[in-house]
């Protein structure tokens, strides 16, 4: 069943974006390696941290919905703080709140409604965080605004990165403008497999921080 997806009167697609900025998305697997190669350790306090967010979330998940604002004091706000993203160097912007609606052509589905909130850490690492009181929104329906608000970097010289979740899922995105101007994903992570992935997604935040205070 297809979907149209509302996020601003600007950019409304995938390629909306992608036209009016001249990005296209790589075909290249070595293009975004920071996400999972040469990844820092953690130590066992991240991992017992770690394990308190999940569960913290799957607690939560249980009731079938997670209210607005659910998603970032559990899962987006821990996550930061536990890489250091909330201590200098870094410093931290918030963009407007923007409305995305996704509406579905049977009648009888319910229409589904959310918020997406961008935070900017250092004019060149944004983490969209997409809160709805349905889990079902996909973290993929940030993809566009948060390429649009990455374009904005004022150092186009040097790669840009984004963190999105809905909390279920979590994608890293990588933007360059080197000729010519492309970008990729990550795989998805969940916090719901037994096997706790945000441990990796602490590694790829810590190792993003690290790329973006020595550049």
């Amino acid at each position: 069943m297809t979907q149209t997806t509302a996020i601003t009167e600007i950019i409304a697609t995938l390629a909306d974006v992608e036209s009016r900025f001249n990005i296209t998305r790589t075909e290249s697997e070595g293009f975004f390696p920071e996400w999972h190669e040469d990844l820092p350790e953690i130590t066992e306090a991240d991992k017992v941290a770690l394990n308190l967010i999940r569960r913290r979330y799957l607690y939560h998940l249980n009731d079938g919905s997670l209210t607005e604002g659910t998603v970032t004091l559990i899962m987006g706000s821990p996550l930061l703080e536990r890489a250091g993203f909330y201590d200098p160097p870094f410093k931290m912007t918030a963009e407007k709140s923007v409305r995305i609606v996704l509406d579905e052509e049977d009648e009888e589905i319910e229409t589904l409604k959310g918020r997406i909130d961008v935070l900017v850490m250092q004019n060149q690492f944004w983490v969209t965080l997409l809160e709805s009181k349905r889990t079902t929104i996909s973290v993929m329906s940030a993809l566009p605004q948060t390429l649009f608000y990455m374009t904005a970097n004022p150092r186009q010289d040097r790669p840009s990165f984004a963190a999105m979740t809905n909390g279920s899922e979590i994608v890293f995105v990588k933007l360059d403008f080197q000729n010519p101007p492309q970008y990729d994903l990550s795989r998805i992570f969940s916090p719901v497999p037994l096997i706790n992935e945000l441990y990796t997604v602490l590694q790829v935040l810590i190792k993003i921080g690290q790329l973006i205070t020595q550049s």
